[in-house]
């Protein structure tokens, strides 16, 4: 008799919360609850809106009638914790502490384990957990040098999808991923551009932080000097200005909007503005990849565009124009996080890998 193992996979993104229901690899329920800038706005920081997602969640679970005690599985995506190596680990009071206060940086995927330990702490003999988290760390050394001293580059990067993506993008050659040279790029309310040698991914910006393209709600990489004479001239805190940075950056800033598929019906339809934007988002993204593929000496096996963004097909082909000479591009639009997230809950529950205990090296 084969065991049926019931999974709820939750994702909590900058702007939406998608959560499935899996029993062994059969997707029950898969939904997306959107946020708008309205919504979020109202909460003073990512902490502040652990009720309003969790509640929502629960909430959509009743409706749908699912036997939630029945759910002894629950993985949340990893949030802004120390940095970790990839892998499945099971949720503790001090991973749920580092979440909280958002070592590296306040962001919706901070709430992934939270959300996950409060609804197993509901059920019993439930366990939470979280795979592959944002600050997943597999860089080389040369790759954390930035020009001084008192910074060094950070590894956090939509980790889940693109060792998602790029694993599927293995499996449909007949390859291993860690026999590859990919370069994957996540396009979503954040942006995020890997370089993925033999199965690690060796330099990747740092969205969150600023670095890299700009995306539907992040500023982006921006002139130094420029921002330094902003930040002392503007009289505003720390908080707005990170704020500033993350969540009313980009599409926000430049088009008072973090809806992608608004400012592509905008473009599409003729706004000048719309369509200016949008392909200097998509410029930037393949400035980025291009630099990837000089991390990996020119030897690269495919590069891959991902996440909710890539259903633009305009801007993936914008992209693909600018970057085709370098590799053969594919492009896999949406996330695979949740089937990836449920993938790794059913291997902890079928033994074939163990959960580790979150132990990280912290300075």
């Amino acid at each position: 008799m084969i065991n049926e193992y019931r999974i709820l996979a939750i994702n909590p993104g900058s702007t939406s919360t998608k959560f499935a229901v899996y029993y062994n690899e059969e997707c029950k329920l898969n939904r997306t609850l959107r946020h708008s800038i309205d919504e979020l706005s109202s909460y003073k920081s990512i902490l502040k809106q652990f009720d309003y997602r969790k509640g929502m969640i629960i909430d959509a679970l009743m409706e749908e009638g699912f036997e939630v005690d029945s759910l002894k599985y629950i993985i949340g995506r990893g949030g802004l914790t120390y940095p970790l190596e990839s892998g499945v680990y099971l949720v503790d009071n001090l991973m749920l502490k580092h979440a909280s206060e958002g070592i590296y940086g306040q962001h919706a995927s901070n709430l992934g384990p939270l959300i996950a330990d409060f609804i197993a702490n509901q059920i019993p003999g439930a366990k939470a957990y979280i795979a592959d988290p944002v600050v997943t760390d597999e860089l080389d050394e040369i790759a954390r040098i930035t020009g001084h001293p008192a910074f060094e580059k950070r590894s956090i990067f939509h980790a889940l999808n693109q060792k998602a993506t790029a694993r599927l993008h293995a499996k449909k050659l007949g390859a291993a991923y860690e026999s590859l040279n990919l370069i994957v790029a996540h396009l979503g309310g954040g942006i995020s551009v890997g370089a993925h040698k033999k199965g690690r991914v060796v330099d990747v910006n740092n969205g969150l932080d600023g670095d890299g393209p700009f995306s539907p709600e992040r500023s982006g990489g921006l002139p130094t000097g420029q921002m330094i004479d902003w930040c002392f001239d503007s009289q505003m805190t720390k908080s707005d200005v990170r704020r500033m940075v993350l969540g009313e950056g980009g599409y926000v800033a430049y088009l008072k909007t973090n809806n992608a598929k608004e400012v592509e019906e905008l473009a599409r339809l003729g706004n000048e503005k719309a369509r200016l934007i949008q392909d200097a988002m998509g410029y930037q993204v393949a400035k980025t990849i291009g630099e990837m593929a000089v991390v990996l000496n020119g030897n690269v096996d495919g590069i891959l565009l991902t996440g909710g963004v890539a259903y633009n097909q305009y801007l993936t082909d914008f992209i693909e124009k600018k970057v085709g000479f370098l590799a053969q591009v594919f492009v896999y639009p949406g996330e695979d996080e949740l089937d990836a997230l449920a993938h790794n809950a059913l291997r902890v529950a079928r033994n074939e890998t163990q959960a580790k205990r979150y132990n990280p090296k912290m300075p």
